[in-house]
Order: C-alpha cells, then structure tokens, then sequence
C-alpha cells in the first residue's frame, strides 16, 4: 500500500494564510451526522475544525478556497492510541492492581479517575511536543 492511499482526507476551507501556514477549517461529522435519517434522532453531530497546514511552496491559494486536507492513516491512529486506547488500558490496569491488593472497589475506583486525570493533564502540557507528530497537509 503507498502512502497516500493510506490517508485520512478532509474537504476544507482556507481561512486564514500566514507567512509559513495555512488555517484551513473543516466540518467534522459522526457517522451519524452524514446519516440520511439523522432527523430521527438526537445523535447527529457535525462540528467545525481549525486546522494548521503548512504553506507548500510554489502553490498559490486565497481565502475561502475549497481544498482537500489530509493526514497519513498511520498518525491518525497514533492519536486514537492516545486519546482512548492508553487511557483505557490505564484505568483497567489501576482498578485490577488495587483490587488485588485489597482495597475496596470504591477506593478502586477513585484511584482510577485520578490516575486518569493525571494522564490528561501530562497529555494537555505536553500538547505542543506531542502537535509536532501529528502534521497536516494540502492536496
């Protein structure tokens, strides 16, 4: 499989151009967002998303020009590792060892949630190292 054929895609807006990037927003929808019935129900979600690609040289672009805005697959699921995966693995492993010692579930529980919290938080001060993996592009 190549590269780009790997890749997660996005139409979008430019909204904004600066000396060596470009903001670009796009719309974000659930599954259920592009559901032909989302009508029916009250899980239909669609929200906008500001991205920052880098500016590609020998390429002209002006706001409000429609483009497609990608990442390789293999980040994407970096981030999902990240947001969801580790943090599941966390808790599930802090509720199993303090249970094992002889705490109560309760204590268990507590402790979980704040080793959880404390992930995020690492997570949300080390944002600007960890945005430097995860990198945008312009088709």
């Amino acid at each position: 499989m190549t590269q780009l054929a790997n890749t997660i895609e996005h139409p979008g807006t430019i909204t904004r151009i600066g000396k060596d990037e470009i903001e670009v927003m796009i719309m974000s929808s659930s599954a259920c967002a592009s559901c032909q019935v989302k009508g029916a129900c009250s899980l239909s979600e669609m929200e906008e998303k500001i991205v920052t690609v880098k500016k590609p040289a020998r390429k002209d672009f002006k706001p409000g020009q429609q483009v497609v805005v990608f990442m390789y697959g293999n980040t994407g699921f970096k981030a999902v590792f990240f947001g969801y995966i580790l943090p599941f693995i966390l808790v599930i492993a802090s509720l199993v060892i303090i249970i094992s010692t002889g705490n109560s579930e309760g204590i268990a529980g507590l402790s979980a949630l704040v080793i959880l919290a404390i992930y995020y938080l690492l997570l949300y001060t080390l944002r600007n190292h960890i945005n430097k993996s995860f990198e945008f592009f312009i088709k």
